[in-house]
This record gives C-alpha cells, structure tokens and sequence, in this order.
C-alpha cells in the first residue's frame, strides 16, 4: 500500500491518493491496537491457573482459554466433559423414537463464539497432525473434512 501512495504515475487523484492514506493509517492503528490486546489477553492467561492447563492443549491458545474459563465459569457445575460439550453445541443432535436413534449435525445451540474459537482450534491442529496419523486420515476420508474437525475424539478435553 505504500509503495501505491508514493507512486506518482499513478492513476489516483489528489483526493484518492488522500483517502487511501487515511485508511491505510487507520489499518495501521488497528493492528496495533489488537497486537495490544493479544498481550493483554496474553499475561491475562498467564495469570490464571485455569487458563494455563487448558492452554496446555494442542487446539487451544490464550485466546481460546480465556473465553472458555470466562464463559463456564465454575468447571464442576457440569457432570462430565459431555455435558460442557452439550452446553457447548458441540454434541449431535438426536432424532430418537422406540429403538431407532438418530444422531444428526452438531446442535448448534449454546456459545457460537466459544464453539467457533474451539473448531478453528481443531482445523488447525488437524491440518498438521493428518500428515502424521494414519487414523486422521481416514477419519477426514470417512467423514469428510468438517465433521472431523468437530467429532474428532482424540481432541475431546476432559472436565
């Protein structure tokens, strides 16, 4: 961008060259300001024991960690880590009627943000580790690349 602004054969006018200036100064200001706030959160982690064992995970970064201890909270009001998963939106939805059961997608219900911070976790995580473990492998060619990134077990955490 600044090799644009400083070109003078270019096709911009004064005002163009101006505006384009602004908003390149306000990116910059931006970046700073969330490069600011990723220390914050940061020390924020380090602070917190909470924070840090779960930061100890593969697929979860500080960021991750501080959303999720403040969001639960008290980690014991959950029976087992497949409640937190269900208050989450992170398990299947059931169809059942008699004997029949019918898992469908995840609920989707529950904290969209925490849900969303933990697949991003695991699609980064998965696409590192599919090199390295035959069992990723064929659980992407089975199921396809999304639903493994969210029903992988190995990347389920325990309360």
């Amino acid at each position: 961008m600044p090799q644009i602004l400083e070109n003078q054969g270019n096709e911009l006018t004064k005002l163009g060259l101006e505006i384009f200036s602004d908003l390149y100064q306000e990116i910059c200001r931006n970046d700073q300001e969330i490069k600011s706030l990723d220390k914050r959160i940061g020390l924020l982690c380090q602070q917190n024991e909470a924070c840090q064992r779960l930061a100890k995970i593969d697929v979860i970064g500080s960021l991750t960690a501080t959303a999720l201890v403040s969001a639960i909270g008290d980690v014991h009001a959950f029976k087992n880590g497949r409640h937190l998963a269900a208050w989450l939106g992170l398990v299947p939805r059931q169809y059942s009627s008699g004997n029949k059961q019918m898992l469908l997608g995840i609920s989707k219900r529950g904290d969209s943000y925490i849900r969303t911070l933990l697949i991003h976790g695991a699609r980064a995580f998965i696409s590192l580790a599919k090199r390295r473990s035959l069992w990723l492998q064929k659980l992407i060619e089975r199921r396809g690349k999304q639903r493994a990134y969210v029903s992988s077990p190995q990347l389920e955490v325990q309360v």
